[in-house]
């Protein structure tokens, strides 16, 4: 028996030997990437990757609409709207905004359901590099994780440069050049004010106002981020 259970022992322990290697080798892969990513273009997201195969479970030839441009060639009006609409403090905190996250934890309490998540430009571009929209415990443990390298690795300004080029903005539809050649027939550099506030107010939960962009309460939206879009404070 005492044989027996020592040979349960050693087995354990390679198996958690395995599963932390394992663990470790997943977030140097991260880290490298986003190294990488420092001053090249993402050519695939894992949401990219994901919404993919969704589209050619319909039509196997579908392809992604996504094209990045540097951040020079974003408009002004549009990166006030993200900052104004998603992460106020986005130049200020660290990659995590504790009193947004105390925010959403209060509402969602009030609402009785999740209704705001509290997550930072620098968690989305997390999820949206490296993860899946599905919601567990472990995968807002690897977004905290992820969020940490990105900025530790990359500036600020690099890092909503990236967001605003892989961001979903509908079915297939990624980035602010490729959103603004669906929604407006217009460049990412040339987006209106209002414009540019109509896509910050659908980026939540896109697919749905590409459907739906008559939805009650979406207008209502659109003139308090063009109301918060002077004040916004850009990397």
């Amino acid at each position: 028996m005492a044989r027996a259970g020592s040979r349960a022992a050693r087995l354990l322990g390679v198996i958690v030997a395995l599963a932390l290697g394992g663990f470790a080798l997943l977030h140097v892969y991260y880290a490298s990437m986003i190294w990488w990513w420092r001053d090249h273009a993402p050519r695939e997201t894992a949401f990219m990757e994901r919404r993919l195969d969704e589209l050619r479970e319909k039509q196997p030839k579908a392809v992604l609409r996504y094209e990045f441009v540097p951040y020079a060639r974003i408009a002004t009006s549009l990166k006030r709207a993200m900052i104004a609409a998603e992460d106020a403090r986005f130049v200020d905190h660290e990659g995590f905004d504790w009193e947004g996250i105390q925010r959403a934890l209060e509402k969602n309490e009030r609402r009785g359901r999740i209704v705001a998540g509290g997550s930072t430009i620098s968690q989305q571009l997390a999820k949206n590099l490296f993860l899946s929209p599905d919601r567990s415990y472990w995968r807002k443990g690897e977004e905290a994780i992820i969020t940490v390298m990105l900025e530790a690795m990359l500036d600020k300004r690099r890092i909503f440069e990236l967001y605003l080029n892989v961001i979903e903005w509908g079915n297939g539809v990624f980035g602010a050049e490729a959103a603004a050649h669906r929604y407006f027939g217009t460049s990412a550099s040339h987006l209106s004010a209002e414009q540019a506030a109509r896509l910050a107010a659908m980026a939540p939960n896109p697919r749905f106002y590409e459907r739906n962009q008559g939805a009650p309460g979406l207008a209502r939206k659109i003139g308090i981020i063009v109301a918060r879009m002077p004040s916004a404070e850009l990397p």
